[in-house]
């Protein structure tokens, strides 16, 4: 193994730099993988552009990852080196009250156990995600579409909480890589129509081509109206946001026919405030439930829908770049020119 790598590092907002480092040794429990993929996020792109409360700078950027173990720390016993791995960026304690009351994404250790740095040759992952989310790769699954494991984890955990019925109709604001991983969610667990809101047409094409049913772009009018034309007036069973704006959080509710379900899925920035149709949640009955991050049952989840195929994330890559231009990558996010990259460090400069 090379006894230094290069990494990316976040500095500040809208500042990263590539690092000469030493590649990184595991402890007990823990692994260090050669990354063969390491997929850009939205909240790397949020965290470039504006900051965010997990991510405290200067530190190793990246966390969506896959690739093959090239060291093994003490008492690792399910890996061994050579093998090909994805996996997620955190891993709940098992110990605190909401561990205990099975709500394991909200752990109270958890913020301390993110592991960032898979914009790198090399990635060492903890102990706690050894133990229950790094997961054994497919070999008919590319580390590519393996590195998707955590952003799919997430959205099968808010997929989960939607409480989606044989035969629901589903709106989903956004057709970015989470809307359209929600899009197959839906289908794969009964829904019989999926309305999908989004503005670029382009976006929106491919929301058809992962099975939503009905295409709507904000751009040509009131989404709310649009919904409720196409459900005779009631409205959606249930709504998923998943476009990032404080409007889109308030057009949620509104889309959602008396007693649905509508699922705050994005995150705003920090101190924001969003004003809602109290008439309509009170007298409307609606639920409804914000998620965040995911747990160890819906990344393992995350990766047999991989396997299966039940979820492709074809759709959502638009191709992969060298380490060298993730900056790049992520200004091609901001400006909507690319859903998803995936970087990968082996390619030619």
């Amino acid at each position: 193994m090379a006894q230094t790598m290069r990494g990316v590092y976040f500095l500040e907002p809208g500042k990263l730099e590539m690092r000469e480092v030493p590649v990184p040794t595991p402890g007990p429990g823990e692994v260090v993988i050669k990354v063969e993929s390491a997929t850009t996020c939205g909240t790397d792109l949020k965290a470039y552009r504006r900051g965010h409360k997990l991510f405290k700078p200067p530190m190793p950027f990246g966390h969506e990852y896959a690739g093959v173990i090239s060291a093994v720390g003490a008492g690792v016993t399910r890996f061994k080196e050579g093998d090909a791995v994805a996996g997620t960026n955190a891993a709940p304690c098992n110990q605190c009250f909401y561990c205990k009351h099975g709500r394991q994404q909200l752990c109270v250790e958890l913020e301390g156990r993110f592991n960032f740095g898979s914009y790198a040759e090399y990635h060492r992952i903890t102990e706690p995600i050894v133990a229950q989310n790094l997961f054994h790769k497919p070999d008919h699954v590319p580390f590519t579409e393996a590195s998707f494991v955590e952003p799919l984890g997430c959205a099968v955990l808010c997929a989960q909480y939607s409480d989606v019925q044989l035969g629901d109709t589903v709106a989903i604001i956004g057709v970015g890589a989470q809307g359209l991983m929600q899009i197959q969610l839906m289908k794969a667990m009964g829904a019989s129509k999926v309305i999908a809101i989004g503005r670029a047409k382009g976006r929106l094409e491919r929301a058809s081509q992962v099975g939503a049913d009905v295409l709507f772009s904000s751009l040509d009018g009131d989404p709310v109206q649009f919904v409720k034309d196409q459900t005779g007036g009631l409205g959606a069973d249930v709504v998923i946001e998943a476009a990032g704006s404080a409007d889109t959080w308030t057009q949620a509710l509104l889309m959602a026919r008396n007693g649905g379900t509508v699922i705050q899925f994005s995150g705003l920035p920090g101190g924001t405030q969003v004003s809602f149709d109290a008439t309509k949640l009170h007298y409307g009955e609606i639920t409804m439930k914000g998620v965040f991050h995911m747990n160890p049952r819906a990344a393992e989840l995350a990766m047999q829908m991989l396997a299966t195929g039940t979820v492709t994330v074809k759709p959502i890559l638009d191709g992969i770049a060298p380490l060298s231009q993730v900056e790049e990558s992520l200004l091609k996010m901001q400006r909507s020119e690319v859903i998803k990259l995936a970087i990968v460090p082996s390619l030619a400069e």
